[in-house]
Formats: C-alpha cells, sequence, structure tokens
C-alpha cells in the first residue's frame, strides 16, 4: 500500500502542473471532441514511460545527453507552432465551434496528444527520470509503485478531459474561446521559451 499511494501521490504531483498536454486534454474537454482517445493516449502513454524508467531507461538517457537536447529543441519548436495555431483560432472565432458538435478528426487529435506527449523532455524528466528513480527505491515492490502512479495519472486526465464540460454554460460564448486560445498559446509559447533558454 506504501508504495501504491507514493506512486499515485507522486504521479499526480508531476502532472497536474498545467503544461502543453494539459491545456490540450482541457480544450478537447471542453469541446467535447475526442475525449476518449485523447486521455486514453496520454494516461497509457504515462503509465508506458514510468515502466520504461522503472526498467532502468531513464539511466541510460541520463548517459546519452544528446537525446533529451533533440527532445528540448525538438518540442520547443512543436510548441511554438502549436502556439502559433491557438492564436489563429483566438484571433478567428468564427471556426471555433463552442457546442463540440463539429465534425473533428479523431486522428488529428491524437497525433496531436503523442506530438504533445513524446516531443516534451519535461515528460521524460518526470516520468522516465524521476518517477522512474523513485519507483526503483522500492526494489521489490516497484511495480507496485508504477501502478499507483499510472492510477494517478488515469485519475487526472479523464478527470481533466469529462469534468472540463462543468464549464460549459462559458463554451458558448466566442469570448472564452478567445480567452482561452490565447491562454494556451502563452502556455505554450512560455514552455517553448523555458526549453530553449532556462532548461
Amino acid at each position: 500500500m506504501l508504495a501504491i499511494t507514493t506512486g499515485f501521490a507522486s504521479g499526480l504531483a508531476l502532472i497536474i502542473a498545467i503544461g502543453a498536454q494539459n491545456a490540450f486534454v482541457l480544450r478537447q474537454g471542453l469541446k467535447r471532441q475526442n475525449i476518449l482517445a485523447v486521455v486514453l493516449v496520454c494516461a497509457v502513454a504515462d503509465a508506458i514511460l514510468i515502466g520504461a524508467g522503472i526498467l532502468g531507461l531513464g539511466a541510460v538517457i541520463e548517459t546519452v545527453p544528446w537525446v533529451l537536447v533533440a527532445l528540448r529543441f525538438g518540442g520547443a519548436a512543436y510548441l511554438i507552432w502549436f502556439g502559433i495555431g491557438s492564436i489563429r483560432r483566438a484571433t478567428r472565432p468564427s471556426i471555433l465551434e463552442a457546442s463540440g458538435q463539429a465534425k473533428s478528426n479523431p486522428s488529428k487529435a491524437i497525433g496531436t496528444a503523442l506530438a504533445l506527449t513524446f516531443l516534451n523532455p519535461h515528460v521524460y524528466i518526470d516520468t522516465v527520470i524521476l518517477l522512474g528513480s523513485i519507483g526503483n527505491q522500492f526494489v521489490n515492490d516497484r511495480w507496485w509503485f508504477w501502478l499507483g502512479a499510472s492510477i494517478g495519472s488515469f485519475v487526472w486526465f479523464f478527470g481533466l478531459g469529462y469534468f472540463a464540460r462543468l464549464l460549459a454554460p462559458f463554451t458558448s460564448s466566442l469570448k472564452f474561446w478567445r480567452i482561452l486560445d490565447s491562454l494556451i498559446a502563452v502556455v505554450m509559447f512560455f514552455i517553448a521559451g523555458y526549453l530553449l533558454f532556462g532548461f
């Protein structure tokens, strides 16, 4: 139980901070588009990365620094591109479907979720290196730690995706979408700037 609860708490603590991945899940939840696919991709990806860390991939990454450097610049470029897209949506509110009934492309949503997950070096630091290192402290119970951390990830992403609809009364306003997309753009640019200049 100690391993599971520590894993659950550690997993939540590291993923709750609003980042690129969370901002995207929030937006999909508000628009009620591809929620299940997106939250499953994010949660399963976290579980896989945490498991990889417990298997020792974190130690390998620490000995091959160019991997994180490549992720750093690739991730920053993608975040800037995504932020520009958010600005375009904010300045053209007519293309937003606040009702969430517009047709959407599941493949594109899944691709975006995967990119925001695997092109972000902080994901590897938080899951593979940090959670992997903490989990390995439990030795024989490390896979119970993995289970707890994975449950934490599932709880967070499903909660963020599905409870976002509590904001539904506001989503019929184009002003709401302008503000949301502007905030998402700021988050994307901030994280990209941090990757480029403050890593």
